[in-house]
């Protein structure tokens, strides 16, 4: 059994890691001013982003939820690794070889993580390895009728699995895996003659998540033969759950943080077509059905704070894509982005409509897309027949309750002219009747827990911060925040504040006992000043409720100036002549009630050193 990585190895993989890298794979980040990075909490639901990281600590916290850490604690939480395995991870990510003790001479067998992923990525090459063998003919066949040639096979890591009982099983133990570590995979399952592929006889694509490792796979069926569902996906398994996955995501990520744009279509061949055409946004559900757990990942990504976004779903006119709009559309309001639903000519998928009418044809698709509110009105317009009154006063009734959920009123009017206008309705009917709706909404929502703040967590429990010693709960007068400020740029920027005038800060007596905990943490590591693992030093010489106090004064934003160094030592020097004030003061007194000539001028010699150290703080 493998012993324990070197510590020196764990804090050098940490030092060579620029957490707004790993950070970034999950959430898009923009900028927070000085060193700061924001984005949208990965651990909550939230509307506007309360996550900020800052690189050049090593550190993220979320101000909303209270989540926060170093890029260990930050995999550990988001993946569900251990912390061996995190360590594992960011080695293997920038090539450094661990070295572990007590004995051990390689990677942790217990990281189960690890092992999946790595019989993943065997299974991906053995399947596209054979996609070219003679027995794949039907499966290339299946791709060039459908446009796709095998430099798009390649791009996409297309392959094929061979109609074969254990094919796979065999290649796989030979790399040194165990039925065990293939079971739960979701590679080979278990029958009545032993153990089996999975997949067999079927194209194979790779799913895989934001970093772009492969986590499961998606097959499609290809023979006659073949009695299973037209696709079969991988199981749930420890690295692969369909819920919070979207295939292609890992490609489309940067366009989407960038354009601020995502297009959910309905398959993989789809989300092809859409790439190779030039959409390169496009992303699709993998087996199950589009749901919240896909929201918070494509707000993650998209950065999605406001309304400038925009999310596009592709439905096929049938009655199950009638069905995944109307989903889609009950989950609208959880997106700050505009909706949008694009459907293509003659009902043609992406797919099929770029291999009858080409890329333009599928560019097109997407940019004649039409709001969600008003595809979702005719769709309920259209049910009726709007040549009798009964129908027409049907259809406004039908569509009254989705224009009252628009957000915006006067998109809102709009809307209820256009509901009006196409059901052939008397518009004062219909006003009245989107406002009866409302009502109903309202009520709804103050009796149901889908009532409750956006922001909400799953359980629909509001969020909270740390209970010990947060930052939100500290006072905001004004020597409480020159406090809090000085242990800001002692965590954040300590080569600016210089270590003179961090050793006289830690002679100040702090008023707020909170900070005067992390203050007194500080003072017994400051030999090791602006050393590497600074931060990490101090928050592990804190009581553990303290800990996200550290952790969220070394991440929390200081005020954007053009120079940090003149910054760090301003907001240093104020506590400290803030405290040499306060000598003052006390001199003054004592020499008041002096009548002793020689304590008189002791102490105006003591009141002289106080101006000449305060002077010196100004001109440094």
């Amino acid at each position: 059994m493998a012993g324990r990585i070197r510590q020196s190895d764990i804090e050098e993989v940490k030092a060579r890691t620029n957490i707004a890298d790993i950070v970034g794979d999950h959430v898009s980040l923009k900028s927070a001013g000085v060193g700061a990075l924001k984005g949208l909490c990965p651990f909550h639901d939230e509307k506007s982003p309360s996550f900020q990281v800052r690189p050049g600590v090593g550190r993220y916290h979320c101000f909303g939820c209270g989540e926060g850490g170093d890029v260990y604690e930050f995999l550990q939480k988001l993946d569900h690794v251990t912390f061996t395995e995190a360590v594992e991870r960011l080695a293997a990510r920038i090539g450094f070889t661990l070295h572990y003790e007590d004995g051990g001479g390689g990677p942790s067998e217990h990281g189960n993580r690890a092992r999946l992923l790595a019989a993943n990525n065997a299974a991906e090459e053995f399947f596209r390895s054979r996609l070219s063998a003679p027995d794949a003919e039907v499966g290339r066949r299946f791709l060039g009728e459908r446009g796709f040639d095998s430099h798009a096979a390649a791009q996409f890591g297309v392959g094929f699995a061979p109609k074969s009982w254990d094919e796979l099983t065999k290649h796989l133990r030979s790399k040194g895996f165990t039925v065990d570590e293939l079971t739960m995979a979701g590679l080979v399952s278990q029958g009545d003659r032993g153990v089996y592929d999975r997949f067999r006889g079927r194209l194979v694509w790779p799913i895989r998540d934001l970093t772009g490792q492969t986590i499961g796979f998606g097959a499609r069926r290809l023979l006659d033969d073949d009695k299973g569902p037209k696709y079969l996906n991988t199981p749930e398994t420890p690295v692969y759950k369909k819920a919070q996955v979207l295939y292609g995501l890992d490609l489309a990520k940067r366009d989407v943080s960038r354009l601020d744009q995502v297009v959910v279509v309905e398959g993989y061949t789809d989300v092809m077509a859409c790439h190779l055409a030039g959409i390169t946004t496009a992303v699709a559900t993998c087996g199950t059905a589009f749901g919240v757990d896909h929201i918070k990942v494509i707000r993650r990504v998209m950065g999605d704070d406001n309304s400038q976004g925009s999310v596009i779903f592709t439905f096929d006119p049938d009655a199950a894509g009638q069905k995944a709009a109307t989903r889609a559309f009950g989950e609208e309001q959880r997106f700050s982005a505009q909706t949008y639903v694009a459907v293509g000519p003659d009902g043609l998928d992406p797919c099929d409509l770029r291999l009858a009418k080409g890329d333009d044809a599928v560019r097109r698709m997407i940019d004649a897309k039409k709001p969600m509110f008003e595809f979702m009105i005719r769709q309920v317009v259209d049910r009726y027949d709007l040549d009798t009154v009964e129908g027409r006063t049907s259809a406004m009734r039908g569509g009254a309750p989705i224009v009252a959920t628009i957000r915006d009123p006067a998109s809102q009017n709009g809307y209820a002219r256009e509901l009006a206008r196409l059901s052939g309705a008397d518009l004062q009917d219909t006003l009245r009747a989107v406002q009866a709706a409302r009502r109903g909404e309202r009520s709804a929502q103050n009796g149901s827990p889908q009532g409750q703040n956006a922001t909400s967590g799953a359980n629909g429990a509001q969020p909270t911060v740390q209970a010990a010693a947060g930052l939100a709960q500290l006072p905001n007068d004004p020597v409480s925040r020159t406090e809090r400020e000085t242990l800001m740029v002692l965590l954040q920027l300590p080569n600016e504040i210089g270590a003179e005038r961090a050793a006289r800060v830690m002679q100040v007596p702090f008023t707020n006992p909170s900070l005067g905990v992390v203050k007194d943490a500080i003072a017994s590591q400051l030999a090791t000043l602006a050393d590497p693992g600074w931060v990490d030093r101090v928050a592990a010489e804190v009581p553990a409720p303290f800990a996200p106090l550290v952790n969220e004064l070394s991440v929390a934003s200081v005020p954007q100036m053009g120079d940090l160094t003149a910054y760090a030592r301003s907001v240093a020097g104020a506590l400290i002549e803030r405290d040499l004030l306060r000598e003052k003061a006390e001199l003054q007194l004592r020499l008041r009630r002096t009548d002793d000539p020689e304590v008189a001028r002791t102490l105006g010699r003591a009141m002289m050193q106080i101006e000449t150290e305060r002077r010196r703080l100004r001109e440094e």
